[in-house]
C-alpha cells in the first residue's frame, strides 16, 4: 500500500480491518477499536480498483468496509477469504454493487446500513421535487448570470403541486416516507406502484384523510396502481424509490416517458440505471414543460451527453443521504456489523436500528444480508 493513501487507527489492534474511504464521525472507530481492530483507512477520494483493494487486503485481513462505488464480486470475496477474512459491510443500504451469492459461497457475511437513510433520502426527494416544480436551479442560474432586470408576471412560471397527484414507484421505507411528506405537507392525492400492498401507508393516508374532513377540509386519496403505466398516466409528479435489479433496469424508458403528462415531474433518488438516461435527455429536449430531478445517474459519475445543458433537469451529485447524522449513522452500522461478526455475535435483523446509534449497543450485527444462508443466528 502507498503510505500517502492510507492512515492507520489503533495500530496495536490484533484484527486487521481495511476501510476503502474515510467515513464521518468517531463512533465507528470507537466500535472497531473496542473490538481490538487495527483499522486501515484509504484517504484518497478516487474510487479504488479491484486490484487496489486486493493489494490493500494483502495476505492477512480480517474484515473490510467497502463503498457502493466498488464492485464486490467473486474476485474480491475470494481474496478476502484467502486473507482470513470473516466479514464485509457495505457502507450503504443498497447492495447492487455486491454479489451476495459469491460472498456466501466463500462464507463471508455481508452487512449493510438500513434504517438511517429513510427520512434523509425522502427529504432530499421532496427538495428535488420542488426544485424541479418551481424551476429553482434554472432561475438561480439566470439570476447569477446577471440576467434579472426586475419582476415580471411571466418570469419562471412553475408548477403548483398543492392538491395534485403524487406517484410513488416503490413504497418501501423511503418511498412511503416521501409519500407521507407529500400527502400530509401538501395535501396531495397518492397513487403508488409496488409488488406488495403498502398497508401501513394506506392506513396512514386514510387516517389523515379523516382528520382533514374533521377540520372541514377536502380529503385526500390513496390508490395502489394495478400497473406502472396506470401510475405514469395519472400522476402529476412521479418519484422513483425502487431497488435496482434485472426487473427495474430501464424501468423508465422512452415508451413509458411518453405516457406521462407533458408537464409532469420525474424524480430519482434510487439508482441511476432505473431510468434510461439517453431516453430522458431526448424526452426533455422534446418536451420543455416536462421536468426531471436526478440525484443518481446511469453511468455515475458520468452523465449522458446533453443532460447537463438541459434547463428542465435538476441534477445533484448523489447526496440524498448526505446529512451528518445519516452518514455518521451509516458508519456506525457498518462498523457494528464488522465488529459483531468478528466477535461471533448474532445478527439483529430488526427494522429499528436506533439502539446501535447511541448508548450501549446490543451485542449483535445490525443487518446481515446473508445471515440465514450462512446459519448466523438472530439476536
Amino acid at each position: 500500500m502507498e503510505s500517502a493513501k492510507w492512515r492507520i487507527h489503533n495500530s496495536s489492534g490484533h484484527q486487521r480491518v481495511i476501510v476503502t474511504k474515510e467515513l464521518p464521525g468517531e463512533r465507528w472507530l470507537e466500535i472497531l477499536t473496542a473490538a481490538d481492530c487495527r483499522v486501515e483507512i484509504c484517504t484518497s477520494a478516487e474510487v479504488l480498483s479491484t486490484l487496489e483493494i486486493k493489494t490493500a487486503m494483502g495476505a492477512q485481513c480480517d474484515a473490510a468496509i467497502g463503498q457502493l462505488t466498488e464492485t464486490w464480486g467473486n474476485e474480491l470475496f475470494a481474496a478476502l477469504k484467502a486473507a482470513g477474512g470473516r466479514a464485509y459491510s457495505n457502507y450503504a443500504v443498497g447492495y447492487n454493487n455486491v454479489d451476495i451469492d459469491a460472498a456466501t459461497a466463500h462464507g463471508i457475511p455481508v452487512g449493510n446500513t438500513p434504517g438511517v437513510l429513510t427520512e434523509t433520502t425522502a427529504e432530499m426527494a421532496v427538495a428535488l421535487t420542488f426544485a424541479a416544480a418551481r424551476r429553482v436551479g434554472e432561475s438561480e442560474r439566470f439570476l447569477r448570470g446577471g440576467h434579472y432586470k426586475g419582476w415580471l408576471p411571466t418570469l419562471f412560471l412553475g408548477s403548483l403541486l398543492w392538491r395534485q397527484t403524487v406517484g410513488v414507484i416503490g413504497a418501501g421505507r423511503i418511498g412511503a416516507a416521501y409519500a407521507r411528506m407529500m400527502v400530509e405537507g401538501h395535501k396531495m392525492n397518492l397513487i403508488y406502484y409496488d409488488p406488495c400492498a403498502a398497508s401501513d401507508l394506506e392506513k396512514y393516508v386514510s387516517a389523515y384523510s379523516e382528520f382533514l374532513k374533521s377540520q372541514g377540509l377536502a380529503p385526500v386519496t390513496c390508490k395502489r396502481a394495478a400497473t406502472l403505466e396506470e401510475l405514469l398516466q395519472e400522476a402529476d409528479c412521479v418519484s422513483v424509490h425502487t431497488v435496482l435489479d434485472d426487473t427495474t433496469h430501464h424501468l423508465i424508458n422512452a415508451e413509458r416517458l411518453a405516457m406521462m403528462k407533458p408537464d409532469a415531474l420525474l424524480i430519482n433518488t434510487s439508482r441511476g440505471p432505473v431510468i434510461d438516461e439517453a431516453a430522458l435527455v431526448a424526452h426533455c429536449l422534446k418536451n420543455p414543460d416536462f421536468r426531471a430531478a436526478l440525484d443518481v445517474f446511469e453511468e455515475e459519475p458520468a452523465m449522458q451527453p446533453g443532460l447537463t445543458h438541459l434547463n428542465n433537469v435538476v441534477i445533484v451529485p448523489h447526496i440524498a443521504s448526505a446529512t451528518s447524522w445519516t452518514r455518521q449513522g451509516m458508519a456506525t452500522l457498518a462498523a457494528a456489523n464488522v465488529s459483531a461478526l468478528l466477535m461471533g455475535c448474532p445478527a439483529w435483523q430488526k427494522p429499528d436500528i436506533t439502539p446501535f446509534l447511541e448508548g450501549t449497543a446490543p451485542a449483535a450485527a445490525p443487518s446481515v444480508l446473508n445471515a440465514q444462508a450462512l446459519g448466523i443466528p438472530e439476536y
